[in-house]
C-alpha cells in the first residue's frame, strides 16, 4: 500500500500554489521540468541509499528494497520516454516549417 501513496505523491508535481496576490498562475513548463526531474533524482537516490543498507546488513528488508529500486527504473523509463516524445514532436515541428 505504500507504492500507492507514494505515487499519489506526485501530483504535487503538478499544482502551482497560489501566490500572496490571490492570483492563481500557472506553472511554467520549466518549473514542472524541475519538479520531476528533481523527483526522479529523489528516487535514483532513495533506491542507492536502500541497496547501500542492504548490503551492509542495515536493513533485512529485501521487498523495501526491490520497492525503491523498481520506482526509481520505472521513473526513468517514463523520463526518458517523456523526453523521446519531446525530441520526435520537435523534429515534426521542424519539418512543418517551410
Amino acid at each position: 500500500m505504500n507504492g500507492i501513496s507514494e505515487v499519489s505523491s506526485w501530483s504535487p508535481i503538478l499544482k502551482q500554489e497560489i501566490p500572496k496576490g490571490g492570483m492563481e498562475r500557472s506553472p511554467s513548463f520549466k518549473d514542472l521540468l524541475g519538479r520531476f526531474v528533481g523527483e526522479v533524482n529523489r528516487l535514483q537516490n532513495d533506491a542507492d541509499r536502500a541497496s547501500q543498507q542492504l548490503v551492509a546488513g542495515e536493513t533485512t528488508d529485501l521487498h523495501q528494497v526491490m520497492i525503491a529500486t523498481e520506482k526509481a527504473s520505472l521513473s526513468l523509463e517514463l523520463t526518458i520516454e517523456i523526453r523521446n516524445k519531446f525530441i520526435e514532436a520537435y523534429r515534426e515541428l521542424m519539418r512543418m516549417q517551410v
